[in-house]
């Protein structure tokens, strides 16, 4: 059982200043990111020197085994959960609550404003909790280096799974039942796999009809105890022309140069405008539509970004977990995008989690 004592203090420093303060973590992903405990109906309560976690009786149980108690005290409330919350609040003499503003409804928000009565209901946790996210622990670079683990033993099968008459569909879901099937607790997002001229869509939605001839691009993950895993890798179903091998050379080319200045500290900006050059210089601007890379770790984008939006502070540090995904996409025509996931560790060091192979792979 990892304790989250480091993760809770580091909230508490970035929020709470004084006595009469707390946190309310509403959304499930940072419950399960402060707790370790997966589950879709409560709240934690983060106070100065105590955190509760609210669950009912469908999880009260697996709460209390799976959380350590020197850091959360597991209540199941004798009502609701709001009305658990004003007592809780009440008690321990809460006078402002933090509230994650990102991903609470209005409607949320007006039942807390109604129930909390007098308790000033300020924003501010969605911020300090995408901070805390983008730098990982070791043991969640673990958890990163895992999913990836599952992810590349997916793409080695599958290139050996593909047959030309098959659908869309098919390969997307061959994908996502491998990555169950050898240790994933679930998809890491909706996997991607489109071919012929659906490939020049870099979000394009599989479909229910036979391989195109062409590019086939797959954007695929898994996920292991709550943390993601992200690549893309394209392939040639039949043969590729000489434009086709020069797009795909192109891509692995702007790859390459953003990897090989990638080093704790740079500007994000500077290692999009590494790979956002060799593409512009080779006759495709404006065929790069997206930033280069996000973070990775509990949601599928998270802090930092490799972007020219990125901003002159926004480095690279250790801890960060971050995407490097160039990619060509002509409308109407095809695309090629490859994708590996990178990360700096906690000496400086910056490592590569992702191993498929990258040469042009022509599948007849």
């Amino acid at each position: 059982m990892i304790r989250r004592k480091d993760i809770l203090d580091a909230l508490r420093q970035s929020l709470l200043c004084g006595e009469g303060e707390g946190i309310l973590v509403s959304s499930e992903i940072n419950q399960r990111y402060v707790s370790g405990f997966a589950y879709t109906d409560g709240y934690i309560l983060i106070l100065p020197e105590k955190a509760y976690l609210l669950a009912d009786f469908r999880y009260i149980e697996a709460a209390k085994n799976a959380v350590c108690s020197d850091d959360f005290e597991v209540i199941m409330p004798d009502g609701s959960m709001l009305s658990e919350l004003t007592l809780l609040s009440g008690l321990e003499g809460v006078r402002r609550l933090y509230l994650e503003e990102a991903s609470l409804s209005l409607g949320i928000l007006e039942k807390l404003k109604k129930s909390l009565g007098g308790v000033e209901l300020v924003g501010g946790a969605s911020e300090a909790m995408l901070a805390k996210r983008a730098v990982k622990a070791s043991w969640e670079l673990e958890k990163i280096a895992q999913a990836q683990a599952i992810t590349d033993k997916a793409f080695e099968h599958i290139i050996n799974f593909i047959r030309p008459d098959m659908t869309e569909i098919e390969i997307a879901l061959e994908l996502e039942f491998f990555m169950r099937r050898n240790g994933a607790e679930a998809v890491a997002f909706d996997t991607i796999a489109v071919s012929g001229s659906a490939s020049s869509m870099p979000h394009g939605v599989p479909r229910n009809i036979p391989l195109e001839r062409g590019f086939l691009t797959m954007d695929f993950g898994a996920r292991v105890d709550g943390y993601c895993s992200d690549m893309t890798r394209t392939v040639v179903i039949g043969k590729a022309d000489a434009e086709m091998k020069r797009l795909y050379d192109t891509v692995l080319s702007a790859q390459k140069a953003a990897l090989d200045i990638i080093s704790e500290g740079i500007e994000c900006r500077r290692a999009d405008a590494a790979a956002r050059d060799i593409i512009n210089g080779a006759g495709y601007e404006g065929c790069f539509g997206h930033s280069l890379g996000h973070g990775v770790g509990m949601y599928i984008h998270e802090s930092p970004r490799f972007s020219p939006a990125s901003s002159e502070s926004e480095l690279l540090c250790r801890g960060n977990v971050v995407t490097v995904e160039p990619g060509i996409y002509i409308e109407g025509k095809y695309g090629c995008r490859i994708e590996d996931m990178i990360a700096v560790d906690h000496t400086g060091k910056v490592m590569n989690f992702t191993k498929s192979r990258k040469d042009m792979i022509e599948i007849l």
